[in-house]
């Protein structure tokens, strides 16, 4: 599998990401949006928005490892965060990049302020495509 992350001249500069992600492989996984549920599906840190985004990135590595897949072959994100503050989303881009999740987020990535997500009290959810070996 080979991933090339690419910086194309004309784009602006960007906090980490890539515009665009190139994939050479044989196999994809399609992760479901992962919210801030524990095992037994119980809302992890209600109103706290950091608590939930610890949570969504402990469930998509979770997830990632089920599917044989690491951070590092992560070649699609989109975050969403359920606040119009661009604060919120800077704590939480942060949160994640600082986190055991940072590789799943240097290639292409997408970050969204929405009014709601599935979930009563969701403030988070992570939706990732990762590459993987043939």
């Amino acid at each position: 599998m080979q991933i090339n992350r690419v910086q194309p001249d004309g784009l602006h500069p960007t906090p980490g990401y890539h515009h665009v992600t190139i994939v050479k492989s044989g196999r994809t996984a399609y992760l479901a949006g992962q919210c801030p549920l524990d095992e037994s599906g119980i809302l992890v840190g209600p109103g706290d928005l950091l608590a939930q985004t610890d949570q969504v990135a402990a469930n998509a590595l979770a997830a990632l490892s089920a599917a044989g897949a690491a951070p590092s072959d992560v070649v699609r994100s989109v975050i969403y965060v359920a606040s119009g503050e661009r604060g919120d989303l800077s704590a939480v881009w942060q949160r994640l990049n600082d986190g055991p999740l940072a590789q799943a987020f240097t290639t292409a990535s997408t970050l969204l302020g929405v009014a709601v997500l599935g979930f009563p009290g969701q403030l988070v959810e992570v939706d990732l495509t990762a590459a993987l070996a043939d």
